[in-house]
């Protein structure tokens, strides 16, 4: 991950598999645009067959996003809150 020097492990630990994602795993995920080249960190609040709600803080319902059920979600620049 960015900004870890060498032998520092990551804090978080990530789903990457969307067949098994269920409310709670944390995720990493990408957002479109201008921010395609950094990583964020989510947590998944609902899994549906086709796309995922995440959130950037699961405390904040106003940080809710829709993003892609793939192995690291999508979210649309647009729809970042």
């Amino acid at each position: 991950m960015l900004g870890m020097g060498e032998g520092e492990s990551c804090p978080f630990e990530f789903n990457f598999q969307p067949d098994t994602f269920k409310p709670g795993d944390v995720v990493s995920y990408r957002v479109t645009g201008s921010l395609a080249d950094f990583p964020f960190v989510g947590t998944l609040i609902e899994v549906h067959a086709d796309h995922v709600i995440l959130a950037a803080d699961p405390e904040d319902a106003s940080s809710r996003m829709r993003a892609t059920r793939e192995s690291r979600p999508v979210v649309r620049e647009e729809d970042i809150a």
